[in-house]
């Protein structure tokens, strides 16, 4: 047993915080950048803009499944796309793990204004687990009694780096979630940093872990549906990527953190990779 306590077991969860000083100029690159891209999308015409956010969500649905060692057909994930969007595809059969997946991507897109809710989270679970057939709670929060470790190493000797809230505990710490996210989308009440606040809800997430699986691809869409929402418009970047080029940095980031509060570290790391 640990000496130190997990984040969650410290007297100020979930207040996290963080530096604003040390991200500022790392969050104004990104708005002049964001800027000039939504600059360049307007001017091209509906066709290439159709193979342009299926070439982005593709990539998007791919490499956040990759990142979770689930390695995805890049043919079927579009005509899944595809399908989703309601455009004309060559296949009638998908395979679910990736059809699941697209279906989270565009519902992603479609509702990226609309307030996050116990719902939306179900609904993406159900999407991402079509066709598991070894997961007790889809399309819910988590309610086994063991508790929810993110451990590597030996099955006999096992290296402990995190261990989450216990499912007892699911509810209300989501209640808090869900209402925290909702609050700081709201321009009359949040004057957090935009990617900061997408940083912070991704971190916030994964450290509840309220999902038997599918934690960390649902923590990603959170933080574009956060960064989305700052932007007024579908952030179409290809954010997984930039994570999956380094899985390593990304975990470490966050086992880092997994004893304290402060997120300025974390947060410079993720500034860096969305920018």
């Amino acid at each position: 047993m640990t000496a130190f306590k997990w984040n969650w077991q410290q007297k100020d969860w979930p207040n996290f915080r963080y530096d604003e000083a040390a991200l500022e100029y790392l969050e104004y690159q990104f708005v002049q950048t964001s800027g000039v891209a939504l600059g360049s999308i307007k001017h091209i015409d509906e066709e290439d803009k159709n193979e342009l956010l299926i070439e982005v969500l593709s990539d998007e649905a791919l490499t956040t499944s990759a990142i979770e060692g689930e390695y995805l057909d890049r043919g079927s994930i579009q005509e899944s796309i595809k399908k989703n969007l309601g455009l004309e595809t060559e296949r009638k059969k998908l395979p679910q793990a990736e059809y699941g997946i697209s279906e989270m991507m565009v519902n992603l897109y479609r509702t990226y204004a609309v307030p996050l809710t116990h719902e939306h989270l179900f609904e993406w679970h159900q999407m991402l687990a079509n066709g598991r057939r070894d997961l007790v709670d889809i399309g819910r929060y988590r309610t086994h009694e063991d508790p929810m470790q993110v451990v590597s190493g030996r099955l006999d000797k096992p290296t402990v780096h995190y261990e989450a809230p216990p499912s007892s505990q699911m509810t209300n710490e989501m209640e808090a979630y869900v209402r925290w996210f909702n609050e700081t989308h709201t321009t009359n009440k949040s004057k957090m940093l935009p990617l900061a606040k997408s940083g912070m809800a991704h971190y916030y997430f994964l450290a509840i872990h309220p999902f038997e699986d599918g934690n960390g691809r649902i923590a990603r869409g959170i933080s574009e549906k956060s960064i989305s929402m700052d932007l007024g418009r579908p952030a179409l970047i290809s954010l997984s990527q930039t994570i999956e080029s380094n899985k390593k940095e990304y975990y470490s980031s966050i086992e880092a953190h997994n004893f304290k509060l402060d997120l300025t570290e974390f947060l410079l790391y993720w500034i860096s990779r969305v920018n």
